[in-house]
C-alpha cells in the first residue's frame, strides 16, 4: 500500500496534493481507482462515493439527443481543398439529414482536407453532366463529391461520385441505401469511400466511440452513464446508468460487446454487455481489484488486472471456459494492459523500475489452455518521468500513451515509435489521459481536464488538427474508439 501511495505521489503533479489528504481517508477504496484506468478523471471529479445503488440497464438501444458537439481548436493550413455541394433530393418533404454536410465535416476533421464553403460555390451539381471543371478549378478545389438521394418506399438510395478536378474526370462512383435512421451512417460510409480512394487508406468515419459521462447532481451525488456515439459525437446511445463509478470501457473486436468496470455492488467488478440486447454478465468479482478489461484481437480472451495476490498483476481470461492465467507476478503495480495486434504479447504499465513506464511481455499458450509469460517483461519507454495508459496502433508499430516529461507538470498525449524508441508529444493541455486510437490509426481520442467540465479531444496522428467534443451534461471521460460499423449497400 505504501508503495502504491508513493507511485501516486511521484506520478502526479503538486496539483493533486490536496486530493492526497482525501485519498488517505478511504485508502482501500481509492486505491482501486488509483491503479485503475480512471485515475486522472477520478481525482478531477472529486466525487464522494455513496452507498445507495441505482442501476438502470436499458434492455434495448435507445436513441437520445446528441450531447457532444465539435469545436475545432487547430486546423491544417496545408489541407487539400475538397467541394461537397448539397446532395440533390426530389422528395416531397425536407431530406431528414444533410448528408453532404456530414461528408464535408468528416473529410475536414480528418485533417487532410479543407472544405470549400457553400457560399463560394458557383453551382450545386449532382451528377457528371452538371460538373463544369473550370469553375471548380478557379475556386481551387482538387476534388468534388456529388450525390443524388431518392426515396423508394421506406428506403433511401444515394448515388454518389468523386471527381478529380485537375484530371477533369470521375474517379469513383457508388450507391448506398438504407432507411431514414441510417442516413447519417450512409454519409459516413460515403466519407470512408472518398477518403480511401484519394489517400489509399481506409477511413474511420463509420466507427463509434464509447465514453463515460459523470453528471454531478450535488456534493453527495454523481450520476454515471456509459454511452456510445458516432465518431463525430452524434447519435448518442446510453447503455448503463449508475450512481457508482463506471470505468475502463473496452470494445470487442466486432463491436457487438463492451467490457467495463462497475462499482454498483460497492466494490469493483468486471462486466461484459451485449449492445444489441442489453444482456450483461459479471465476469470477475474477486476480492480486491478487478480492473482494466481489454478484449484480445480475436475476441476470445480478456486481459485484465486483479489483486488476488495482494499486488495488482496482469491476467488473461479465456471467455469460453472462464480459465484464468496469471501473466505477471511482481511486488510492484502492473496494470492497464493492451494487446499487440497479433495477440502474441501484451503491453502494460508498471512501476517496477521506480516510476510508471510501459513494458511488453510475450505470451505462450500451453496445451492445457494456460497462458504464461514468455520470458521477462521488456521495458519500452525511457523518455520522461511518467508514461502510462498505452494503447497499441492497429499496425503494431506505435503506441499512444500519457506522457509526463522530466520536470514537466503536464500530462499529455504522445506517440512512441516502437522501432526507433522516439517519443513524439501530440498535445499540450494541462491534464490529458485515456488515449485511444481509431481503427485506421489516423486519429486519437482522449480525455481532457482543466476546464469547467472534462471533455473529449481528438487529434490527428500527425498532430496537425485538433478538436474537442465538449458535453452539455457533465464530465465526459474514459473514451475508447470502436471498430467500423457495417453499412447496408
Amino acid at each position: 500500500m505504501k508503495q502504491q501511495l508513493q507511485w501516486f505521489s511521484a506520478g502526479l503533479s503538486g496539483r493533486f496534493k490536496s486530493e492526497q489528504t482525501v485519498f488517505r481517508e478511504d485508502t482501500r477504496r481509492r486505491v482501486y481507482l488509483l491503479i485503475s484506468s480512471a485515475i486522472f478523471s477520478w481525482f478531477r471529479s472529486r466525487s464522494i462515493l455513496v452507498s445507495s445503488l441505482f442501476v438502470v440497464l436499458l434492455t434495448s438501444m435507445q436513441s437520445a439527443q446528441a450531447i457532444l458537439t465539435i469545436e475545432v481548436t487547430q486546423g491544417n493550413d496545408k489541407a487539400v481543398k475538397v467541394a461537397v455541394p448539397p446532395f440533390s433530393w426530389s422528395g416531397k418533404k425536407i431530406l431528414p439529414e444533410d448528408m453532404a454536410s456530414v461528408v464535408e465535416d468528416n473529410l475536414h476533421f480528418s485533417g487532410l482536407f479543407a472544405a470549400l464553403p457553400r457560399k463560394d460555390m458557383l453551382s450545386f451539381p449532382s451528377s457528371a453532366k452538371d460538373v463544369v471543371y473550370r469553375d471548380w478549378n478557379i475556386l481551387g478545389a482538387s476534388y468534388l463529391v456529388t450525390g443524388e438521394v431518392e426515396q423508394k418506399g421506406n428506403m433511401f438510395e444515394v448515388d454518389y461520385q468523386l471527381f478529380d478536378i485537375v484530371r477533369q474526370k470521375s474517379i469513383m462512383k457508388g450507391k448506398v441505401r438504407g432507411d431514414e435512421s441510417q442516413l447519417r451512417g450512409l454519409a459516413h460510409h460515403i466519407s470512408d469511400a472518398v477518403y480511401e480512394k484519394i489517400t489509399g487508406i481506409p477511413g474511420d468515419f463509420s466507427t463509434r466511440i464509447m465514453y463515460v459521462t459523470a453528471d454531478r447532481k450535488s456534493a453527495e451525488r454523481t450520476d454515471y452513464s456509459l454511452n456510445y456515439a458516432d465518431a463525430d459525437g452524434q447519435r448518442q446511445r446510453e447503455i448503463l446508468r449508475s450512481r457508482e463509478p463506471i470505468l475502463s470501457p473496452s470494445w470487442s473486436p466486432d463491436g457487438s460487446r463492451v467490457a467495463y468496470v462497475s462499482f454498483e455492488t460497492g466494490r469493483p467488478a468486471i462486466y461484459i454487455q451485449e449492445l444489441a440486447t442489453g444482456k450483461r454478465q459479471k465476469v470477475t468479482d474477486f476480492k480486491g481489484l478487478n480492473s482494466s478489461p481489454v478484449f484480445s484481437p480475436d475476441g476470445r480472451q480478456l486481459a485484465l488486472v486483479l489483486s488476488k495476490g495482494e499486488n495488482p498483476d496482469i491476467y488473461v481470461m479465456d471467455l469460453a471456459t472462464d480459465k484464468l492465467s496469471q501473466i505477471t507476478s511482481h511486488f510492484s503495480i502492473d496494470t492497464e494492459p493492451d494487446w499487440m495486434p497479433d495477440g502474441k504479447s501484451l503491453i502494460f504499465t508498471s512501476n517496477r523500475g521506480g516510476s510508471a513506464q510501459i513494458y511488453q511481455v510475450g505470451l505462450d499458450r500451453l496445451s492445457n489452455g494456460t497462458v504464461v509469460a514468455e520470458g521477462k517483461p521488456k521495458r519500452l519507454t525511457f523518455t520522461g518521468k511518467f508514461n502510462a495508459r498505452a494503447k497499441v496502433f492497429p499496425d503494431g508499430k506505435s503506441l499512444a500513451l500519457v506522457h509526463k516529461g522530466q520536470g514537466a507538470t503536464e500530462f499529455n498525449i504522445a506517440i512512441l515509435d516502437l522501432d526507433t524508441g522516439r517519443l513524439r508529444q501530440l498535445t499540450s493541455a494541462r491534464l490529458e489521459d485515456s488515449p485511444s486510437v481509431s481503427p485506421g490509426g489516423r486519429r486519437l481520442i482522449y480525455a481532457v481536464s482543466g476546464g469547467k467540465n472534462g471533455e473529449l479531444g481528438i487529434v490527428t496522428a500527425d498532430g496537425r488538427v485538433k478538436y474537442r467534443l465538449p458535453s452539455a451534461e457533465g464530465d465526459v471521460r474514459e473514451p475508447v474508439w470502436g471498430p467500423s460499423i457495417a453499412t447496408q449497400r
